[in-house]
């Protein structure tokens, strides 16, 4: 068998799954056997609007990829294969991947802030990535599973990562109370990890009654509507003079708005949204009440700690999958369910279905 199915990105709405080469890995590159895929809001907003992070005029500085992108970074399998400097990981292994692709001439690199190398780029969207029955990825984003992590939990540790990095740059203690705008994925697993983390008190706002519903059944201790104008004066009135940690999942000017005006002064912002709209803002404010407003990328250095999270029980990711599917549903009960039900969190591709 030379070739493979894979769910391409052509361009706007056009995702197809179709035959392509199967890859091969370089001397540092590790190829992995796909198991479970997640769909992210970036491959989301990808098939919406792309491209976005897909370049397609001028090729990825890293690798020089452009245009066609098998897309899928949310994911965990098996290890098929090693280039010959690939000393950590063997064949068979069952491993998860960290995607961010790393500028080794970047100053970034040696400071450990991988994350801030630039140019940014992602394995599928800045190379061809896992909605395939085998990927590609450096051997510096893999990391091993135990045994007891399931594939379905392994899919799910990249986007968890994404919430504990935001809930660790916050610097929310034991005790601390926290909003989080949007109750998708991310805004659900920043919940989690949260709760996790020690946070007495969890406060969410969607515009979506299902996901606020969900948000309860994991542990969220008050919820709202995000149209709802009076939601600071309510947390205030909770909390006694407002949160201490406010965190944006939902990235535009309401939510921002919203939670701003919910911290208590010398309270801590994160932005973990990628906003698409430029925002206004109140600097004065900011300065007057000591607030701290901070945007986090992605995530750096905390994949071990997110796997042994989710393998100690005290994060249980598989709670937010709400459907699993095959790859040749990926357009109709994928990406199309994502856009219009909002009653879908996290949706699995099974790529062996």
């Amino acid at each position: 068998m030379k070739t493979m199915k894979a769910a391409r990105w052509h361009a706007a709405k056009d995702i197809r799954v179709e035959e392509t080469s199967i890859p091969s890995p370089k001397e540092n590159q590790v190829k992995i056997a796909v198991k479970f895929t997640g769909i992210c809001g970036s491959d989301l907003h990808e098939y919406l609007d792309g491209p976005q992070l897909i370049p397609v005029e001028a090729p990825y500085a890293l690798n020089g990829h452009k245009g066609t992108t098998t897309l899928g970074h949310e994911f965990a399998g098996v290890v098929e294969e090693v280039g010959e400097h690939v000393k950590h990981i063997k064949k068979g292994d069952r491993v998860t991947v960290e995607p961010i692709f790393r500028n080794p001439e970047s100053p970034f690199i040696a400071s450990g802030h991988y994350n801030l190398s630039e140019p940014l780029g992602f394995v599928g969207l800045t190379s061809n990535g896992a909605f395939a029955k085998y990927a590609i990825v450096e051997d510096y984003m893999v990391h091993k599973l135990p045994d007891t992590i399931t594939f379905e939990q392994g899919a799910i540790v990249e986007p968890a990562a994404v919430a504990a990095y935001g809930v660790q740059q916050s610097g929310m203690k034991m005790g601390d109370t926290v909003l989080i705008a949007g109750a998708g994925p991310i805004g659900l697993l920043t919940a989690q990890v949260a709760l996790a983390s020690g946070a007495s008190q969890i406060f969410i706002t969607d515009l979506s009654e299902n996901r606020l519903k969900k948000a309860k059944e994991i542990g969220a201790t008050h919820t709202f509507d995000a149209r709802d104008k009076n939601i600071p004066q309510k947390i205030r009135e909770i909390t006694g003079n407002g949160v201490d940690v406010f965190i944006d999942a939902a990235g535009v000017q309401a939510s921002f708005d919203t939670g701003i005006n919910s911290l208590r002064n010398g309270g801590t912002a994160v932005l973990v949204a990628l906003f698409m709209k430029k925002i206004e803002h109140d600097a004065l404010d900011q300065a007057m009440r000591e607030i701290t407003i901070k945007g986090i990328i992605g995530y750096r250095n905390i994949f071990p700690q997110v796997i042994a999270l989710i393998d100690s029980g005290r994060l249980p990711v598989e709670k937010l999958i709400t459907r699993v599917i095959s790859l040749d549903e990926i357009v109709e009960k994928g990406f199309e369910a994502l856009a219009n039900d909002p009653s879908e969190v996290k949706i699995l591709v099974n790529i062996n279905a």
